[in-house]
């Protein structure tokens, strides 16, 4: 099991308003023998299984991909997550997120596992009765049975309640029938179990478990896409479907309960998946740069690409760190709530929403990452990287979905400051303190000097600055625009990229940090030189969004004070980002791989 000391367990978005301390969060490094031993377990898995046969399954070889599904059943892989009592290894969520991860690096492959054990799985894990999980969840489990998702309409996509699929009790209250179609059904074509979301008498939104082969319910044929194009979606069509009442799932209306809580699992889930690609994508990219030869040197060696490498490699290790303290964060509360003699279900669901505002920037941060590992991936292998017989192409096509998934990274955006703004006003986050403290500041003479000496001092200060430029910003919003703030998406969007990066950057800082008191400053230095490139670009970034974010709403004094107070919070100390980018790549080259 991991262990880490958690002194200070904090709630969803508190870390806006509370600093912690290096031995308060889980890192990679904190990982037990038995979790790496899963991880790389899943990366031999594609190694062995699934990348030798990419070609094929990306033709979408009949058979292929549920073949392969069954043998990730076979090591167990399908049902990590799941209570011994239903067939699974009960695992918990540092370990299913690891799986995730490890997996992420196969394609298609990837996609159909993750809807298989995410989205197909949970809903009736979470929300069906004891008879529905015993009667799917076992064999879900063992990946006998395929599960698939239902959600997305052609008029509803980010605006899930409109959707239009409908259902009717049956005149003898046996069946409900349905009737409408969905699209964009991830594992369609061979799914065996289908949740599907339809209106009961047209306004009640809830969730039903759909078999194939029932009555009055067939599929489109598989649909062309720009990627995972080995990953089969297809349409699904209700035409006086008749789905027993008992499979109902959930309660009548509550469909909006199964849907969204699912999606914030599925959001960290995500995250953990790109990362797992953007590592093996990243080897790959690595391994061209060091073979590949111009003006009879390999290409590793010049400074414009070891730009690249550093840069995505330093991405990657940041993201990673705030995936990891935030999948710790939901473990300890899954436990903390079963410990308080919640029911599995609940305890991990509750976990879930507690910290949906960091799933969901994970999303967006994950996705982001992925696309702009395998873009520079395309440009280091040059015209190779537009030719088919390169991986690297399959990569770029990809990887474009992620941004889609799981709700599009600008709804994320939009969620992140609309869930961080409700629980202020419901009273179960007090940012309105923090905010007026920071208004109060601006005011006042600006602190030039500091007399701490204490190790990263100034790196620690520089992480509350960049969140009083948050609550510096957010809060003059709301009081300026108040109700109208939700019409400001460009506002909103300008914060939450500010919330990304200030939660990305402490979650770095505290890793290294941990890293330093347990191996010493010598043998964490090059991660020192991975957080401080990481920092600087991050301030011109933060400072960025608030200038953004301030001349659309402010004017006058009000408006010159606050861009004086953005940049006074955005002062760092120089330094040398080309040096240390140069020694990161190096240490990527020398090693032929992602080596932090």
């Amino acid at each position: 099991m991991s262990t880490t000391t958690n002194q200070a367990v904090l709630r969803g978005g508190e870390w806006l308003i509370r600093e912690s301390e290096p031995s308060d969060i889980f890192t990679p490094e904190d990982f037990s023998e038995e979790e790496l031993m899963v991880k790389d377990m899943c990366i031999q898995f594609l190694k062995t299984e699934v990348l030798p046969i990419i070609d094929r399954i990306d033709k979408l070889e009949p058979g292929l991909m549920p073949s392969l599904l069954d043998k990730a059943g076979e090591q167990g892989l399908m049902g990590a997550a799941i209570p011994e009592e239903l067939g699974g290894l009960g695992k918990d969520f540092i370990t299913s997120t690891l799986i995730n991860e490890g997996l992420g690096g196969g394609f298609s492959f990837s996609v159909a596992v993750a809807a298989h054990t995410g989205i197909g799985t949970l809903p009736i894990l979470y929300f069906g009765t004891e008879a529905q999980k015993k009667k799917y969840i076992p064999k879900l489990a063992s990946g006998e049975w395929k599960g698939a998702y239902g959600l997305t309409e052609p008029n509803s996509g980010s605006d899930a309640l409109s959707a239009k699929t409908s259902a009717v009790l049956s005149a003898d209250g046996k069946h409900y029938i349905l009737n409408g179609q969905k699209c964009w059904i991830t594992n369609g074509g061979f799914a065996d179990i289908y949740t599907v979301f339809a209106k009961i008498d047209g306004d009640k939104f809830s969730a039903f478990i759909v078999e194939r082969g029932m009555e009055g319910f067939t599929q489109g044929p598989e649909e062309h896409k720009m990627g995972i194009k080995g990953s089969s979606t297809v349409q699904l069509y209700f035409q006086d479907c008749k789905v027993p009442v008992e499979n109902l799932l959930g309660e009548v209306g509550k469909g909006h309960i199964i849907a969204f809580n699912i999606l914030n699992i599925g959001r960290l889930k995500l995250c953990a998946a790109a990362l797992g690609g953007a590592k093996g994508i990243y080897n790959e990219v690595v391994n061209y740069a060091n073979t590949r030869e111009q003006f009879k040197t390999p290409i590793a060696q010049f400074g414009a690409i070891k730009h690249k490498l550093a840069e995505m490699a330093t991405r990657i290790w940041v993201s990673e760190s705030a995936l990891y303290r935030t999948a710790k964060w939901i473990d300890d509360k899954e436990k903390e709530l079963a410990a308080a003699g919640q029911p599995f279900n609940e305890a991990l669901l509750g976990a879930a929403e507690e910290y949906a505002i960091e799933c969901a920037m994970l999303k967006v941060d994950g996705s982001e990452v992925l696309d702009f590992t395998v873009d520079e991936g395309v440009q280091i292998h040059g015209g190779n990287g537009f030719s088919e017989e390169y991986l690297i192409s399959r990569a770029y096509r990809d990887s474009r979905i992620n941004r889609i998934f799981e709700g599009t990274n600008e709804i994320n955006r939009l969620l992140t400051v609309d869930m961080v703004l409700k629980r202020a006003m419901k009273g179960k986050l007090d940012l309105m303190g923090p905010a007026m403290a920071v208004s109060k500041e601006l005011m006042s003479i600006p602190d030039f000097g500091s007399d701490d000496e204490q190790p990263f001092a100034a790196e620690r200060k520089a992480i509350v600055n960049m969140k009083k430029s948050i609550l510096m910003t957010a809060g003059a919003a709301v009081q300026k625009l108040m109700m109208s703030l939700q019409q400001e998406q460009e506002i909103l969007m300008n914060i939450a990229d500010m919330a990304i990066l200030t939660f990305n950057a402490e979650s770095a800082l505290l890793r290294l940090m941990k890293m330093q008191q347990q191996k010493g400053a010598a043998e964490s230095a090059l991660y020192d030189d991975v957080f401080r490139c990481y920092l600087q670009d991050a301030m011109d970034a933060l400072h960025k969004a608030g200038r953004e974010a301030i001349n659309a709403f402010a004017s006058g004094d009000e408006q010159r004070m606050m861009l004086l107070g953005l940049k006074r919070f955005a002062k760092l100390a120089p330094f040398n980002g080309k040096d240390a980018r140069r020694r990161i790549a190096e240490k990527m080259i020398a090693e032929n791989r992602y080596a932090l």
